[in-house]
């Protein structure tokens, strides 16, 4: 489909030659000549902002000139002027987990347009959409040869139901392609190919139109491709499908903090190590809602690798992105990964002409900034609860010590027996070892590092301890191109670091299940398990029910551990084991030189690996190839599946939208603490027959070992909200001391958050939840807001949110509220049997409007205090308004 542009009211529309080809784009400079403003000072990232305004101006229906001229005031202002703007990004990333229940809602559409009256072919992606199948291979075996393909053959069968529905998608819906299962990691895919950092398309004129690659995922880590040039960062699904249904992205624009690098690494140290630096720094320097870019001398000396490190983990320092401006090491990545020439010439040409460049002079305007050098990173971890936890590698084992006395409260001491094994288990035992995740994984440095340290320690006769179950899961085929090249596979196979799959594994969740002897004596023990991972989420109850502590590492690191067992070993100064000849061996000992990393990489990591391996990515293998759909304009809803259920939010949906109401006598349904996380609230990873999700699919008799995760069923939204709030390790503070998904019920007994509500529901009782500071931070998961309206919830009052919860709350018409004036739940007293009613909703609410907010407490006193209404601009009144976006979508299409 061509793109629509606006209609350059300021002339700004020029031509550029490059690559053999002659293009249009919208001139920045022509702007300024315009007289629209002094732009020539803005961050790069802001740039590619300012462009989507000059290339979508239409006169003020979504876009004005006082929009454009808004960016030279953010200059003139230092860095700020949050005004709202209507954004659209090029195209949409998905991964199957996020992308499942997107395609759900397209094909629910379909049948809802239709009740309207409305034509079922309008909806279809208007932008580009790319679903990458990387959340569904779980690690259920590993450490041998047959590893790969067991686990494959696993994912098949359990995920076949929902291979067929989104193998329907991609014939249904134009614009819609599907990257199949054991390609990679979304992330991965994108950066080494899906991305083109300059974007090109056909405008409704037949001209052909360049502009830069930007883009919205349904993944947090969509952050990724920033290392490229490419602006994009994590939506929820429910965004991304009104990304992508033509709605502009209502943001405002945002402030950029420039992190200044110096220097360049010295040896002994790894992308990873500084990265979990960065996280530490920005996360203390506050950038949530921000953008962060990344300039100065350091970036002569970072590979594009490295940068797309950075620039993944920015939700872990919880900026909206972490942005690297265009530069020659940009075009030297676009060309070992095997892009066209004509477009890395473009691409050049086009940064250049634009303002894009980032030569020796490049020193912008920032909001605020900071500084790192480089050569003073060390060796690090972190954990073992959050990706800001940083440890010095010389720190880890007293912090682990620390952690289990003041977080844990436990004693270090206590061994229990593995039955059947010849070793015992204790607190600190490292029980799950994985190189895993598209951080990391799309880092050949690393990644070569880690393979290197295998074959040093296989020399020497160390192997993994018989405790810790290890996996090698890449983020693309490539990996396994260059490793195999280098020889280093075997020597990883060798120490039980065997190729499980292409995907995302032990980061989300789908480390599988621990030898079942091992589980028994951590569980028989109460013992503080731990794990030890290359990815960018360590958060608690995500990696394993069995582990209480999660670190996370660089890859090399993640073998040094897996050979030691423990985190009670100070791996700087303390043997990981004894070598084959009866001698002790450190740390140093099996560590490579950066020349010796550097050698294979530029000897292995070639352009032709990438041509290769990329030359089919949407054929997918036989097994692929055999999964047979039927075609048709709307889905067939299978009545018994357990995987795909037609949603409930379109059925019986009114053609016209309607009001806001105040809300009255609603109950608490949870009272939650600080940094409840995406992963308290939405359902992930795996869950037990004798819970809520666990009884419904009993009753369908479907076997606990068919359960497969919460992720993998997310096409069901009656699997989905009963996992809703139902993590293992949140906590409920309407109860003393109990984890889970539990509260009180009317009856003022304890019972599963889903039977509540159900309850409540019944009742006709309106339900609120309380949280504390950065409610929702993590991952962009829609189900949080998803199971969130499900369960009857109408509002959440918390002290702050994390950015995309708070707009995937909105998106389905759950009302965002945060307290003010120093107010929170410790300090008005709740307990959760307060009665709350929120009044001035009614008539004409205003975005961010202060409105007065009822208790009333068991003893029948009353108190009123002013909440704020986190309905931050004018659509998205209209969205709560409809009832969530998707009904504001779906209701204009309808009319059009």
């Amino acid at each position: 489909m061509p793109i629509v542009t606006g209609k350059d009211t300021a002339k700004t529309r020029k031509t550029l030659s490059a690559g053999g080809t002659s293009v249009a784009y919208y001139s920045i400079p022509a702007a300024e000549a315009a007289g629209l403003g002094e732009f020539s000072k803005l961050p790069a990232a802001l740039k590619v902002v300012l462009e989507n305004m000059l290339r979508f101006e239409d006169g003020g229906r979504t876009v004005s000139v006082d929009d454009i001229k808004a960016f030279s005031d953010w200059g003139k202002q230092g860095g700020q002027n949050p005004r709202e703007i209507a954004y659209r990004p090029a195209r949409v990333l998905m991964q199957d987990f996020t992308g499942v229940p997107a395609v759900v809602d397209l094909a629910a559409m379909r049948d809802g347009i239709k009740a309207l009256g409305g034509d079922a072919q309008k909806i279809n992606p208007l932008n580009p959409v790319d679903l990458v199948i990387d959340h569904s291979v779980m690690i259920d075996e590993f450490g041998n040869p047959r590893a790969f393909q067991r686990n494959v053959d696993l994912e098949y069968e359990r995920n076949m139901e929902r291979y067929v529905f989104l193998k329907w998608g991609q014939n249904a819906f134009q614009n819609f392609r599907v990257v199949p299962p054991g390609t990679g990691i979304c992330h991965q895919v994108n950066l080494e190919y899906l991305a083109q950092t300059v974007w090109t398309d056909t405008d409704q004129n037949g001209d052909t139109v360049a502009y830069p690659d930007t883009l919205v995922g349904t993944d947090s880590h969509t952050t990724m491709v920033n290392g490229l040039a490419v602006l994009g960062w994590g939506v929820g699904g429910i965004e991304a499908e009104a990304a992508m249904l033509g709605q502009p992205v209502s943001m405002l624009i945002p402030e950029v903090v420039g992190f200044k690098l110096t220097g360049e690494m010295v040896e002994g140290t790894t992308a990873t190590d500084l990265v979990l630096k960065v996280v530490q720094m920005l996360r203390k320097h506050g950038v949530v809602g921000k953008f962060v870019e990344f300039y100065g001398p350091g970036l002569d000396h970072l590979p594009l690798a490295d940068r797309a490190t950075i620039a993944n983990m920015a939700p872990e320092y919880g900026a909206t992105c972490g942005f690297f401006p265009i530069d020659a090491e940009t075009l030297r990545y676009l060309r070992q990964t095997g892009r066209d020439e004509d477009r890395i010439a473009l691409v050049e040409a086009y940064a250049k002409e634009n303002g894009f460049w980032r030569g020796a002079d490049y020193d912008p305007i920032y909001t605020s900034t900071l500084e790192l050098d480089m050569s003073t990173i060390v060796p690090a971890i972190s954990g073992p609860k959050r990706p800001q936890d940083y440890l010095a590698l010389t720190d880890a084992k007293s912090a682990f010590a620390r952690e289990m006395e003041a977080t844990f409260k436990r004693p270090m001491g206590k061994d229990v027996e593995v039955k059947g094994e010849d070793y015992t288990m204790s607190s600190g035992k490292v029980v799950i070892a994985s190189i895993t995740s598209c951080t990391n994984t799309s880092n050949p440095y690393v990644l070569i590092g880690a393979g290197l340290v295998a074959r040093k320690a296989r020399e020497l006769g160390l192997n993994r301890k018989p405790w810790v179950k290890t996996s090698l899961a890449p983020g693309s085929q490539v990996v396994s191109e260059y490793l195999e090249a280098a020889g280093l596979q075997d020597d990883l196979d060798a120490i039980g670091f065997n190729l499980v799959g292409y995907g995302c594994t032990t980061c989300i969740g789908n480390s599988g299940p621990l030898q079942p002897e091992i589980s028994a004596a951590i569980a028989e023990g109460d013992l503080v398990a731990t794990a030890v991972l290359s990815g960018n989420r360590n958060f608690e109850g995500r990696i394993s029910p069995d582990v209480r502590a999660n670190y996370l590492a660089s890859p090399p690191l993640v073998v040094a551990y897996a050979l030691a067992g423990d985190m009670n070993i100070d791996l700087a100064t303390e043997p990981l084991g004894t070598g084959k000849d009866g001698k002790p061996v450190y740390l140093k000992d099996i560590w490579p030189t950066n020349k010796e990393i550097a050698d294979l990489v530029h000897a292995t990591v070639t352009r032709e690996a990438f041509q290769k391996k990329y030359a089919d990515v949407f054929k997918g293998d036989a097994k692929w190839q055999g999964v047979k759909v039927t075609e048709s304009e709307t889905y067939d809803w299978p009545p018994t599946s357990t995987y795909i259920q037609n949603p409930p939010y379109f059925q019986g949906m009114a053609k016209e939208k309607g009001a806001i109401h105040d809300i009255e006598g609603a109950r608490i349904l949870a009272l939650l603490g600080d940094m409840i996380t995406t992963d308290h609230i939405s359902p992930a990873g795996s869950f037990k027959p004798t819970t809520p999700a666990g009884q419904y699919l009993t009753e369908r008799q479907v076997a606990p070992k068919d359960f497969n995760s919460y992720g993998s069923r997310r096409g069901n939204h009656e699997v989905m909200m009963r996992g809703t709030f139902a993590n293992i390790r949140i906590k409920n503070e309407m109860l003393d001391g109990v984890e889970g998904g539990y509260t009180l019920g009317p009856d003022g007994k304890q019972t599963s958050i889903y039977d509540a509500s159900m309850e409540y529901q019944a009742a006709g009782t309106p339900l609120i939840v309380i949280g504390g500071i950065e409610y929702g931070a993590g991952s962009s998961r829609d189900w949080a807001a998803k199971g969130t309206n499900l369960l009857g919830v109408k509002a959440v009052i918390a002290e702050s949110f994390e950015r995309i919860h708070r707009s995937n709350l909105v998106g389905m018409g759950v009302i965002p509220f945060e307290f003010t004036g120093g107010d929170n739940r410790k300090t008005l007293g709740l307990k959760g049997d307060e009665v709350i009613s929120i009044q001035g909703l009614a008539g004409d609410l205003k975005p961010l409007a202060l409105v007065p907010c009822t208790i009333r407490y068991a003893d029948g006193s009353e108190k009123v205090i002013k909440i704020k209404c986190r309905i931050d601009t004018e659509v998205e009144i209209e969205y709560v308004e409809n009832g969530g976006v998707l009904h504001y979508v779906l209701r204009n299409l309808a009319r059009a």
